[in-house]
């Protein structure tokens, strides 16, 4: 369990911060850039959250929860060394479960005939934006695994790159079913 009796610590005053191996690393580090991502998704889902209800807003709880958990596994990097703690990873049941919700809302959406425009209802833009940021992340963590000594786990980057397609399932969800999706039209203003 976390425990924070004090929130200012002062150690990153100087641009270093602590991995959760104790490993000190620069703020600028892709390993933190990494996580930074993922905390700016989940800000951006708490904004969201505040227009869901229903199994939409248990679902975007829920995520947020295991986006702590992707925010622990890639401050833990796996570089051999024995722990005195088990760290918290991404496991393939967190991927499953969101592909089951996005079959399971994807049934009542008719199939695209258009790419969409983020927009229609309140919720779809905000779900649209986290969406944007989701894949920024796996950018980050797709950087980050290719570089030597810098380990990210297959589960992690399956989740993120998995979110991304729930975010963009929810959002034509919010918009009533996809029926209020704002289609982009080619060429339109030409």
């Amino acid at each position: 369990m976390v425990r924070l009796d004090k929130i200012y610590t002062r150690t990153g005053d100087k641009g270093q911060t602590s991995l959760s191996t104790g490993e000190k690393v620069p703020k600028w580090h892709p390993r933190v850039a990494a996580y930074g991502t993922v905390d700016e998704l989940n800000a951006a889902l708490g904004v969201a959250a505040l227009e869901a209800g229903g199994d939409m807003l248990i679902q975007i709880r829920r995520i947020q929860n295991d986006l702590f958990d992707l925010g622990a596994d890639l401050a833990t990097p796996d570089r051999g060394r024995v722990l005195e703690w088990t760290p918290l990873r991404i496991i393939a049941t967190q991927v499953t479960r969101l592909e089951e919700e996005i079959d399971a809302m994807n049934e009542s959406i008719a199939p695209l005939d258009s790419f969409i425009l983020p927009g229609g209802s309140r919720l779809a833009a905000q779900l649209h934006v986290a969406r944007t940021l989701c894949r920024r992340a796996e950018r980050a963590m797709v950087e980050l695994a290719s570089m030597e000594n810098e380990p990210v786990t297959a589960e992690a980057l399956a989740f993120v790159n998995r979110l991304s397609d729930w975010l963009f399932v929810a959002g034509r969800a919010a918009n009533n079913d996809g029926a209020d999706d704002v289609k982009w039209l080619p060429g339109a203003n030409r």
